[in-house]
């Protein structure tokens, strides 16, 4: 690992659960609390540790994070302290499969969204999206591999192979292409 700290990022339904499984089968260790279990939105878990929630406010957990992965959804990356280096595999996802993934997770609660409130969040995600990519592009302490969720699903081992050359890792690749489930590709667009 190059970094100090492998990270995980996304828009929340992106895949980065999906990632977290590619690179725990791939062999390196993660930073999970298992608080979070598994559903019908996410069957293979969350792979969260829950005190990145409260990252803003409380970053005294990072150094347990140095040589392993962590997942911190996008809008956190900021919090993210000033002295170590991040080496970040940032999943990407067609937008409309971002919100009709969050549009079926919210239904599953008992929540319904309006049209109108989803072409909000669609133009806040794609403000966040540009902001972020601006930012990070300034930021000697990040290193950043982009990973798109429908080429995950075209070619895993691909994939696998790009993140494992990107980590500087020998990585199981193929336990990696074999961690990804097809059958989770759910709300495709392409």
């Amino acid at each position: 690992m190059i970094g100090d700290i492998v990270v995980v990022s996304g828009l929340p339904r992106s895949g980065t659960s999906m990632m977290m499984k590619m690179l725990e089968a791939g062999g390196l260790e993660l930073l999970t609390d298992g608080e979070r279990t598994a559903d019908d939105d996410n069957p293979r878990g969350y792979y969260e540790y829950s005190p990145v929630k409260d990252l803003a406010r409380d970053s005294s957990w990072i150094p347990q994070a140095r040589g392993k992965v962590v997942k911190i959804i996008s809008r956190l990356q900021y919090e993210l302290p000033d002295d170590l280096r991040y080496d970040v595999v940032f999943l990407q996802r067609d937008l409309t499969e971002v919100l009709a993934s969050q549009e079926v997770m919210l239904a599953r609660m008992g929540t319904r969204v309006e049209a109108s409130e989803q072409e909000e969040l669609r133009l806040r995600f794609e403000r966040h999206l540009v902001e972020l990519e601006e930012w990070l592009a300034q930021q000697t302490r990040f290193r950043l591999l982009p990973v798109a969720f429908a080429d995950v699903h075209e070619d895993a081992l691909r994939a696998a192979v790009r993140v494992s050359d990107f980590l500087g890792e020998v990585l199981d690749t193929q336990a990696m292409d074999e961690a990804v489930d097809e059958s989770l590709y759910r709300q495709r667009q392409r």
